[in-house]
C-alpha cells in the first residue's frame, strides 16, 4: 500500500505540472536554451605526481612508469638518483583534466581533476606537483599544483574494510592557473552563431523571429537567420558594439519547443513524459501473476521392530495469486488526462513501463519512446 500511494502522488504531481499554462513553462531566455558557438569550453590533460601519501601511493615495481617520473623530477631539481631504488608507497601518478572556460584571461584559475594511473588505494592529504595542462594543439594554457581534496575514504583493519565513495580520484579547486589566452578573440567575430542546447527546427524560427523583431527597429535591419535545427546566425550591424548586441540578444525570451517523448529508466524504474505526449483511445488491463512454491519434506519412521527405513516424503504447496487485472480507457489527449489514467490503474513504475512499451507497440503513443 505503501509503494502505491507514493506512485499516486508522484503520478498526482505530474498531473499538476501538466495544468501549468504552456506560455509560463515553455518561456525560456535565449542564454538558457543556447550557447555561443565562440564561447565554447577547451578540454586540458596533463600528467603530474601526486607526493605526501600516508603508504597509500603507488608500488613502484607494480607502476614502474612512477618510479620514472619520480627519478625524472628529482633530476630536473639537481638531485642525483643513480643507483638508489625506493620502496616508499608515497607518490601516486595522476592523470590531471580540466575544462579552459571561454574568454578566459592569462591570471585567472580554474579547478581542475585528479584520478589515480597506478595501483594507489587512496589520493587523500596528497599534494599535486606542478603539472602542465596542454589543449589538442600541444600548446600548454595552464599550470596546476595544489593540495587535493579527496571525498571518499577508506578504513581498514586485519579482519575487517569499509569504503565510501571514491578515494582514487580528486579536485584541485582553483589549483591551476591559466599561462595561455586561446588564440581567437570575440570582438574579431564577424557575426555571433547561437547553437541551441535542444536542436529544434520551430525554436530555431522562433529565435531568429525574436531577435530580428528586436534588432529591427533599433539597427534598422533584421540581423538573424536559422541555419538548421540547432544553428542560428546573426549578423553584426556596423553600428553595434558585438559584446552589448550579445548583452541585449541573450536576455530575450523565446517560446520553445521540444518533440513530444517519453523517457524510461527500466534501471531505476523512471518514467518522465513530456508536456505534448498524446495516446490514442485505448484500452489497458494490467495484472501481476504470482506464483509461490513451498516445499516442506515429511520424514517418515518405520514401525518399532520392523525391517524398515527411514524415509523422506516429499510435500510440495503451490499458491497462485493474481492481483490487479483491471481494465483502463486511456485516452490522453493531454498530459493531465493520461497521467489521471495511468493513475486510475493504479500499478509499480515497472508496471507502468510494461504499459507505455505496449501502447506504442499498439500504435496509439503519439511520441517517440527512449528506454535508458
Amino acid at each position: 500500500m505503501m509503494k502505491h500511494s507514493l506512485i499516486a502522488a508522484g503520478l498526482c504531481l505530474l498531473s499538476l505540472l501538466g495544468m501549468i499554462q504552456p506560455a509560463l513553462a515553455d518561456a525560456s531566455r535565449i542564454k538558457d536554451i543556447a550557447s555561443l558557438q565562440s564561447g565554447r569550453d577547451n578540454q586540458l590533460i596533463g600528467y603530474g605526481l601526486i607526493v605526501g601519501l600516508q603508504g597509500s601511493g603507488d608500488s613502484l615495481r607494480s607502476s614502474p612508469f612512477t618510479e620514472q617520473s619520480m627519478r625524472a623530477m628529482l633530476q630536473n631539481l639537481g638531485i642525483s638518483t643513480q643507483g638508489g631504488q625506493s620502496s616508499a608507497k608515497n607518490t601516486a601518478a595522476v592523470m590531471v583534466t580540466s575544462n579552459l572556460p571561454p574568454f578566459a584571461s592569462p591570471g585567472s584559475r580554474i579547478d581542475v581533476t585528479v584520478s589515480s594511473l597506478g595501483d594507489a588505494t587512496s589520493l587523500r592529504g596528497g599534494t599535486l606537483i606542478m603539472t602542465s595542462l596542454t589543449g589538442a594543439d600541444g600548446q600548454i594554457y595552464a599550470v596546476a599544483q595544489g593540495s587535493v581534496i579527496v571525498s571518499g575514504f577508506s578504513a581498514q583493519g586485519q579482519a575487517a574494510s569499509v569504503t565510501e565513495g571514491v578515494t582514487t580520484a580528486g579536485r584541485v579547486p582553483n589549483g591551476a592557473i591559466i599561462e595561455r589566452e586561446l588564440p581567437s578573440k570575440f570582438k574579431d567575430s564577424v557575426n555571433l552563431v547561437l547553437q541551441l542546447r535542444n536542436p529544434d527546427f520551430s525554436t530555431a524560427v522562433r529565435i531568429a523571429d525574436v531577435v530580428n523583431r528586436f534588432t529591427g527597429p533599433k539597427y534598422g535591419a533584421p540581423v538573424a537567420e536559422p541555419r538548421d535545427a540547432q544553428e542560428v546566425v546573426v549578423q553584426k550591424p556596423k553600428n553595434a558594439d558585438l559584446t552589448r548586441l550579445m548583452a541585449e540578444i541573450e536576455n530575450l525570451v523565446v517560446e520553445t519547443d521540444t518533440p513530444a517523448k517519453v523517457v524510461v529508466n527500466e534501471r531505476t524504474g523512471t518514467v518522465v513524459i513530456g508536456a505534448d505526449v498524446k495516446v490514442s483511445r485505448v484500452a489497458v488491463s494490467y495484472g501481476t501473476l504470482t506464483v509461490q512454491v513451498t516445499e516442506t519434506p515429511q520424514i517418515i519412521q518405520p514401525e518399532p521392530f520392523s525391517n524398515g527405513e527411514t524415509a523422506v516424503q516429499p510435500q510440495t504447496d503451490i499458491s497462485v495469486m493474481k492481483e490487479g487485472s483491471n481494465v483502463a480507457i486511456l485516452n490522453g489527449p493531454d498530459l493531465r488526462t493520461l497521467v489521471a489514467g495511468l493513475n486510475s490503474i493504479g500499478v509499480k513504475p515497472d508496471g507502468i513501463i510494461a504499459i507505455l512499451q505496449g501502447i506504442k507497440s499498439a500504435g496509439a503513443l503519439q511520441a517517440e519512446l527512449v528506454i535508458q
